[in-house]
């Protein structure tokens, strides 16, 4: 017997880091399946792109690429918001097809307020190389991620990988506490600074909804938080968001995830990108 879906006015999700071992994509499609939003925003590292030479895709991540496809096919508007994992889709960005979208940013007027979306990984570099850039109120969202782009080029050429200053808050909590404040109230100080209501990122992997006072005055802040260890989204209906928390996976359950292998674990990368154009296009 089908679920009843329960319908949501929008959900966002984030760092679903598909494509990756620790990805709770089992459970993201049992999320997915049991909602009716009108807008589904994917604010970043949806697909792990960085990951993609591992060559590692089962079933169940397809199902839910497939399941995302399906809600814009029907009468789901669908925001792809790039992040740094999936920073490949940037040129991309601003092209639509039908009701799925490929952005860098998006902003939203929801019952009255202006609400900012972004993945965030741009406060990487901000935070690292240049804090004042978050008080320039000239400065637009698109140039910080062209920055962005520009210092993970140059990283590369000197072999040291993208800049992903992120994997850093788990070595120890007092630099995570540190890592996660400053990158909330960076999002804030720049969002208050633009004339925003509130502001939603990801890239943290910290669900969070709260209230930042800022020289510019008060801003909510939202984190969607990731399905890799929190399995979160935000919601938002009747005026009001809420975080959402998906029952974890048993033990048994993640013991069987690791065997659950089928053909599509061996293919190439481009074989699986070719899969998916050819399911999209369907």
């Amino acid at each position: 017997m089908k679920t009843q879906q329960r319908n949501v006015r929008l959900v966002v999700l984030s760092d679903v880091h598909l494509g990756t071992r620790g990805c709770e994509a089992k459970a993201l499609l049992n999320y997915l399946k049991s909602i009716r939003p009108r807008i589904l925003i994917l604010n970043g590292d949806i697909i792990d792109i960085w990951q993609f030479k591992k060559r590692y895709w089962p079933a169940a991540h397809m199902k839910v690429i497939k399941e995302i496809l399906s809600m814009a096919s029907k009468k789901t508007k669908v925001y792809y918001i790039t992040g740094n994992h999936d920073e490949v889709l940037r040129k991309f960005a601003d092209s639509r097809v039908g009701n799925l979208h490929i952005v860098n940013h998006l902003v939203l007027e929801l019952s009255g307020k202006k609400v900012w979306f972004f993945h965030g990984d741009v406060f990487d570099v901000i935070m690292q190389h240049s804090k004042w850039l978050a008080k320039a109120g000239a400065i637009g969202y698109d140039t910080l991620i062209a920055l962005n782009v520009a210092i993970n080029s140059i990283s590369r050429l000197f072999g040291k990988g993208n800049v992903s200053l992120s994997k850093k808050i788990k070595e120890n909590v007092k630099s995570a506490v540190k890592y996660i404040n400053n990158f909330e109230e960076t999002a804030a100080l720049l969002a208050s600074r633009k004339g925003y209501d509130a502001i939603v990122c990801g890239h943290i992997h910290q669900p969070e909804i709260r209230q930042i006072t800022t020289d510019f005055g008060q801003i909510k802040y939202l984190n969607s938080g990731d399905w890799i260890e929190n399995l979160s989204a935000l919601e938002y209906n009747d005026e009001k968001w809420q975080l959402y928390f998906h029952p974890k996976p048993k033990l048994n359950e993640k013991a069987g995830k690791m065997k659950d292998m089928d053909a599509l674990e061996d293919l190439k990368h481009k074989e699986v990108f070719k899969m998916m154009l050819k399911e999209f296009e369907s």
